[in-house]
């Protein structure tokens, strides 16, 4: 069974940082694309960044200039460097995976999600 966890969440203070860490355990034979989302309160999931198998990125509008994401394929880990953090960016970060198993049966698995609190 496979399994992705997140981990680095808190509260900051606004300008300040955090970074993200989503590590996948199981029987994995490769993780292709990643991307982490987001939830704030009564809002609907969005997609903040998201990293191919090959290290090309996507960035919402939102973070560009602000958040990094990066990927260290021997430790199965995709971090989400979070600086010049803003109140809005308030929310439950979750990350997916898009992860081949040796069955060869493609899997798009989420974590539990992990909580960033920006206070102004």
């Amino acid at each position: 069974q496979v399994q992705l966890v997140e981990s680095g969440g808190g509260l900051v203070q606004a300008g300040g940082s955090l970074r993200l860490s989503c590590a996948a355990s199981g029987s994995i034979l490769s993780i292709n694309a990643v991307g982490w989302y987001r939830q704030a309160p009564g809002k609907q999931r969005e997609l903040v960044a998201s990293i191919t198998s090959g290290g090309s990125t996507n960035y919402a509008d939102s973070v560009k200039g602000r958040f990094t994401i990066s990927r260290d394929n021997a430790k199965n880990t995709v971090y989400l460097q979070m600086n010049s953090l803003k109140p809005e960016d308030t929310a439950v970060y979750y990350c997916n995976a898009d992860i081949t198993p040796p069955t060869y049966i493609h899997l798009g698995v989420w974590g539990q999600g992990t909580l960033v609190t920006v206070s102004s």
